[in-house]
């Protein structure tokens, strides 16, 4: 292959997301039932207000190629979310993976799901074989360089967040079952990450969710809709009583211009009525 000069941009001589795999029946950690219904919940409350819906990201189990240099290395982390990028591909397809050299924007958070087969590498506890791809951690902290990083350890109800600083990770929130305000927030995306008990999809237990800088827990589109709904039965039922309130204010009208009539005639006057 000639080079050309100058020399051509990794965006058109790398493979694209339509080159690479997207799925590794192989793989160890293929979700279960809650690893597909948290990374839902995480998407639907993902709602930051200084970016637009058409410049978020969000994916889950996808695979997230890193390395130029090895196009063939990725990781799938349970849930990620990009900003500043077209929530389409190129503004027109559907993604089958996130390749970052074609992306050009790396993740801004990731999110990880623990369970026995993947937590040590979820939490940097396997040592690198220089044969091997990276890790997790190593490609989240010092490749990929993704400013914050959350662990969600459902069975132990603990919810652990790591801020990228200088070059490396540092814990700054862990949780533990007893603890009532798990939150922590975000201040580049005007969002905060936190533990709410609560019922989603018909299933009562500890999840991991998005709050807003009031405190409130940023609601679903099925919690929208739901209180959309709640809000306009209440409008109608204040429009219903007004209207009965009208009704009785009418009839008591109507009652004493029919007293005051009476008491004329008692007195032999004949009231003009029109």
């Amino acid at each position: 292959m000639y080079q050309t000069d100058p020399p051509l941009a990794a965006k058109e001589t790398l493979p694209t997301m339509y080159d690479l795999p997207s799925e590794d029946p192989e793989e160890k950690g293929l979700p279960d039932q809650f690893h597909l219904l948290q990374p839902q919940l995480l998407a639907d409350t993902f709602l930051p207000p200084n970016y637009k819906q058409e410049e978020i990201f969000t994916g889950s189990d996808m695979n997230l190629y890193f390395d130029s240099r090895h196009p063939l290395w990725y990781k799938r982390p349970d849930w990620f979310a990009v900003v500043g990028v077209p929530y389409l591909y190129e503004k027109r397809d559907l993604r089958l993976s996130y390749v970052v050299w074609q992306e050009s924007v790396n993740p801004y958070i990731v999110v990880e799901l623990l369970s026995p087969g993947t937590e040590k590498e979820d939490l940097g506890q396997i040592l690198r074989d220089v044969e091997k791809p990276p890790g997790k951690w190593e490609v989240y902290e010092k490749i990929l360089r993704i400013p914050y990083y959350a662990i969600f350890d459902r069975y132990q109800s603990e919810f652990r967040m790591f801020e990228l600083t200088g070059d490396r990770y540092i814990e700054t929130l862990r949780s533990t079952p007893s603890d009532t305000n798990s939150r922590f927030w975000i201040p580049g995306l005007e969002l905060g990450l936190g533990i709410w008990e609560g019922s989603y999809k018909n299933v009562q237990m500890p999840w991991l969710r998005w709050y807003d800088q009031n405190g409130n827990w940023v609601l679903t589109p099925a919690e929208q809709e739901r209180e959309k709904a709640e809000q306009e039965r209440q409008r109608a039922e204040i429009e219903r009583q007004r209207a009965e309130q009208e009704k009785q204010r009418a009839e008591q009208e109507r009652q004493k211009t029919e007293k005051l009539i009476a008491q004329l005639r008692a007195l032999g006057v004949e009231p003009e009525i029109d």
